[in-house]
């Protein structure tokens, strides 16, 4: 995996991730319905409207600009099952999710 030799850490700086935390990771985790652990990441359960795969791709856009160690998974389930996010990375990953998160 070529993302294991990237650093853990986001290249915004503290007032930008304050402004993406206001602006799109807050309703994000205010959506959040079930979180799974997984061996390097979560996986994360957003409701099955439509709407949020709109917002979860628009995450992933954002994202990947300034974490480029995640991996990024979106699973639509079949017959209007939910979303699911998965974000995964190397050894830290879920450590920097938590403070993502917060």
């Amino acid at each position: 995996m070529e993302n294991m030799n990237l650093p853990i850490a986001c290249s915004l700086t503290a007032p930008e991730l304050q402004e993406r935390r206001r602006k799109v990771l807050r309703k994000v985790s205010a959506a959040v319905l079930e979180v799974k652990d997984l061996e390097d990441g979560y996986a994360y359960r957003f409701p099955s409207a439509e709407n949020w795969i709109n917002e979860l791709a628009n995450l992933v856009t954002l994202e990947r600009q300034c974490c480029p160690f995640l991996t990024f998974n979106v699973r639509v389930e079949a017959s209007a099952g939910p979303v699911w996010l998965e974000l995964s990375g190397p050894k830290g990953t879920k450590t920097f999710l938590d403070s993502l998160f917060e």
